[in-house]
């Protein structure tokens, strides 16, 4: 049994994903901790032919879900990668993880894996996805599952991290082929950013991270959102659908990759600001109150 690191993987009804993650990484012999939010297929028998230790929770978004993992779980290794059931891991990145002995990471806190996003069978290469950096493995009892955020989960460490840009994480949903399935999926997702985003508005959410254009791969991110706010509703979409096409070179992509980049970066931020501006009338809440609280 691998004693350096445990893996934590959600899941809900991912019988079709799942053995593909599950192949990609069993002959590390780690331990795998699989929380379900009440799959009806067959995900947990799959899990249990595994040897995964499984335990259930009601989904509300995906940092609450993975912060139940993580305080729920009796992981007794010093590292946990936390994995999503739609992605796999690449033969080389098995090797580094292969290679991996906690010694040699005295001072390290978090590492972060370079992910490639796979869309109806296409990799998406430009338009700013990648390389995409993720925090996916650190040290147990360090790394933290943010809470502020109701939709973009990232785990968050104090101290030093690491990026590995050696081996790729493969993120590819399979059930998005469907573009109703993809459309639908959005649709909710747009509603929980839209209250997020409001929430901040008003100053109720702050930020765990302190925004850094020139820090880690999530303190850009987070530098690169609190801008976004500041933007006008309704301008910002088609300013950023320009930039990706254009300055991050999504015009190249293909057919796929194009059709990607107009629904990821225009129609589905286009459903946020709609459900944002429903907020704010609701609300009486001008969009200009307490933009000096978003952080």
């Amino acid at each position: 049994m691998n004693l350096n690191f445990s893996f934590i993987i959600l899941t809900f009804n991912e019988e079709v994903h799942l053995p593909r993650l599950l192949d990609s990484i069993k002959q590390l012999n780690a331990p795998i901790f699989i929380l379900d939010s009440g799959s009806t297929d067959n995900t947990l028998a799959i899990a249990a032919a595994y040897n995964a230790q499984i335990q259930h929770h009601s989904f509300e978004n995906h940092p609450k879900q993975w912060d139940f993992a993580l305080k729920n779980f009796k992981i007794d290794t010093p590292w946990i990668i936390g994995l999503d059931a739609d992605q796999m891991v690449t033969p080389e990145l098995f090797a580094k993880l292969s290679g991996f002995k906690n010694e040699e990471y005295a001072g390290i806190s978090g590492i972060y894996f370079n992910r490639k996003n796979i869309f109806q069978g296409k990799w998406i290469r430009y338009g700013g996805y990648y390389p995409m950096y993720q925090l996916k493995m650190f040290r147990k009892g360090i790394g933290f599952s943010d809470l502020n955020e109701n939709m973009d989960h990232r785990f968050i460490v104090s101290g030093n991290t690491q990026t590995w840009k050696e081996g790729h994480i493969i993120e590819e949903n399979l059930k998005e082929n469907d573009l109703s399935f993809w459309y639908a999926k959005h649709q909710k997702y747009s509603e929980l950013v839209a209250k997020e985003e409001f929430e901040r508005l008003l100053g109720l959410r702050t930020s765990a991270l302190h925004p850094n254009l020139f820090g880690n791969p999530d303190e850009r991110k987070a530098w690169f959102k609190k801008l976004w706010w500041q933007l006008p509703l309704y301008i910002r979409p088609y300013l950023y659908f320009t930039y990706r096409m254009l300055f991050q070179l999504g015009i190249f992509e293909g057919k796929n990759g194009i059709r990607f980049h107009y629904m990821q970066g225009l129609w589905f931020r286009l459903q946020v600001d709609k459900k944002l501006n429903i907020l704010k009338k609701r609300n009486k809440v001008p969009y200009e109150r307490n933009q000096s609280k978003r952080s």
